[in-house]
């Protein structure tokens, strides 16, 4: 192949290279649900559920979906008179949407029963997989500290990390965003509420009770508008 040749072909691979980026961020701009694809590097400290919620916003604006007004899903516990906060009552009303352009729930019902999400369809704001059980190193687990119906759990034990707050001492609820389990019939298949941490720390989270299991301090997001 001579010069003249070769300039058009490598003009035509740019031309696909630019449309192929340029479709994602369209997509990425409609998105309205993500699996952060980095924690806050401080376990399941993550500055509050305000905090938390600065992280989805400013991943989502590197991502062209920063248009939007985005909360972390994440329940809080009753604490100091404050009473306890509802993952799923902070994310809006759906429907949501990935990376992609996949619905992944209709609304807030649906997403607590039969939703669409799995380990292809739970996307971060970059439109990348997760990691899961079967993948080295495993990042499946993702920081919620709700029941499977998204609510917070009521007393005792911690099941937050101090209401996101804590970088030792404490446990959080963790859902497995591949929704996979040791078997089919496992409850760990939960994608928000599968097991508890051995602790906070970004070591601890990454050494939970089941052999194999691994966690990054990962969360999800949702556009609440």
């Amino acid at each position: 192949m001579n010069s003249r040749m070769k300039l058009p072909l490598v003009a035509s691979i740019a031309l696909v290279s630019a449309g192929l980026s340029a479709g994602l961020q369209a997509q990425q701009t409609g998105m309205t649900f993500f699996v952060t694809s980095v924690g806050s590097g401080k376990g399941a400290d993550l500055g509050g559920l305000a905090g938390a919620d600065r992280h989805c916003q400013s991943l989502a604006k590197a991502a062209g979906a920063g248009n939007r007004t985005w909360h972390a899903y994440l329940s809080a516990s009753a604490s100091g008179g404050a009473a306890a906060v509802n993952a799923r009552d902070r994310i809006g009303s759906g429907p949501w949407q990935n990376a992609k352009g996949v619905v992944i729930a209709r609304n807030v019902d649906e997403l607590h029963g039969k939703n669409n999400l799995t380990k292809q369809t739970a996307l971060t704001e970059k439109g990348g997989i997760v990691n899961g059980r079967r993948d080295a190193p495993n990042a499946h687990d993702a920081l919620t500290g709700s029941q499977p119906d998204g609510r917070a759990f009521a007393g005792d034990p911690d099941t937050t990390c101090r209401n996101w707050t804590s970088s030792g001492e404490g446990a959080a609820t963790l859902g497995h965003i591949d929704r996979e389990g040791l078997r089919d019939d496992d409850p760990s298949r939960s994608w928000n509420s599968s097991h508890s941490s051995r602790g906070c720390s970004q070591n601890a989270l990454k050494k939970v009770r089941v052999a194999g299991a691994g966690d990054a301090g990962l969360f999800y997001c949702f556009a609440i508008n």
